[in-house]
């Protein structure tokens, strides 16, 4: 079975063409700058010349007509006809409390995405475009979405809800949603493989730390708790996002700074986080370079963004009563070998024995333990694979 996994930004679109017999990546690319002058499309396929077309995107439905096209090319493309294609796996961000799990895409299912719009404005109305241009172009092979919230719907009330008034979550659904969902099921099951053990007797914490960052405790293969909240701003200081703050904080800079909510919300998004900190960059690699120089300021926020991610590790090893691994992923959690020293550092008590070596040669051993033998706490870097988990989850579906 071939599946194709749409990622459907506002005016982008990253696409991988996975046959899931195998596991292998036929093609991926990523369209650019639709509708927006100097669109174009570049894809790559194992064994073929990369493919870069510039040429008017219009909206996604043209998008997606390049991709199929870029797919079908004799010279560049991987299959011969549309009708290899035989489903559609779509990344969604936001499914709020209507899905737990992934799910064929029907009206119902697209009014549902619609619906929570306003709690993902950024990315729900370009997942929802990405869909309707696929079912416009291939009105007959199945469209399947994946949420980035449906992992974290296991979560109990104490752990979701606010101590705001009941009230608010009754009439606007306030409450902690959580994301990277897709990444911390997929590293979670690799866990479980890596570890030798049936995840039901696991307790697991994943670190999806990248320039968007997020932490979730994981008890015998369910999320119970997880450091994004009712948005992706919540949790530990990230990039370009600040993390949990005082609420109060916003009200104030209201006032003093005289900002709309359009503009504080906007800085605690985008001028925030490392790069806030830092005055420098929201790129780890500058923020470790600078400090190599003696830069007071990147150092403060590697600091920060490290002190963070330990408070999270220390508070889920409570939520569920110890830990048996710990679980590095994407960007930094797979590369950056001197934030994982740094995170592990004051977490013996746990029973967490780093082996600085392992963790020093671990950058592209793909899945790996970096701890010392007999330490009590596994840790583990495990590349996550999202597409591939969008890939699993469509065929299953379909």
């Amino acid at each position: 079975m071939k599946i194709l996994v749409i990622n459907a930004g506002s005016s982008s679109l990253k696409y991988q063409f996975i046959n899931i017999d195998t596991k292998e990546v036929l093609a991926k690319g990523l369209c650019e700058r639709i509708g927006i002058e100097g669109s174009k499309i570049s894809q790559k396929a194992p064994g073929k010349e990369e493919y870069v077309c510039v040429s008017e995107m219009k909206d996604h439905g043209d998008a997606i007509k390049m991709v199929i096209d870029a797919l079908t090319s004799d010279k560049y493309g991987v299959i011969s006809k549309m009708d290899e294609i035989d489903a559609v796996g779509h990344r969604v961000v936001h499914g709020g409390e209507a899905f737990n799990e992934s799910v064929v895409i029907t009206k119902e299912v697209k009014k549902a995405i619609e619906d929570c719009c306003e709690l993902a404005p950024l990315h729900n109305p370009a997942n929802l475009i990405g869909i309707e241009a696929c079912e416009k172009i291939m009105p007959n092979t199945p469209q399947v979405a994946v949420f980035d919230t449906a992992f974290h719907q296991t979560m109990p009330k104490e752990a979701y809800l606010y101590a705001l008034p009941y009230e608010m979550y009754e009439k606007h659904k306030i409450r902690r949603y959580g994301f990277h969902g897709t990444s911390h099921k997929y590293v979670t099951q690799q866990a479980e493989k890596l570890m030798g053990k049936d995840i039901s007797d696991l307790k697991i914490i994943t670190l999806h730390l990248g320039n968007g960052s997020s932490i979730t405790a994981v008890d015998g293969g369910k999320s119970i708790d997880t450091s994004m909240g009712f948005t992706p701003l919540a949790g530990v200081a990230m990039g370009t996002r600040c993390g949990d703050i005082d609420p109060a904080i916003v009200t104030f800079l209201m006032e003093k700074e005289g900002w709309d909510t359009e503009k504080v919300n906007a800085v605690m998004n985008k001028d925030s986080g490392v790069y806030g900190l830092s005055g420098l960059s929201s790129d780890f690699r500058d923020l470790a370079n600078a400090k190599e120089e003696g830069n007071e300021r990147a150092s403060l926020a590697l600091d920060k963004f490290i002190y963070t991610v330990r408070q999270f590790v220390g508070a889920y090893s409570v939520a569920m009563g110890g830990v048996d691994g710990l679980v590095f992923t994407a960007g930094i959690g797979e590369n950056d070998a001197m934030v994982r020293e740094e995170v592990c550092k004051n977490l013996e008590y746990l029973g967490v024995e780093l082996d600085k070596e392992l963790n020093n040669t671990a950058r592209g051993k793909g899945e790996c333990f970096i701890n010392k033998e007999g330490s009590k706490v596994k840790v583990m870097v495990i590349p996550t694979n999202e597409e591939l988990m969008i890939a699993l989850d469509t065929a299953k579906l379909v």
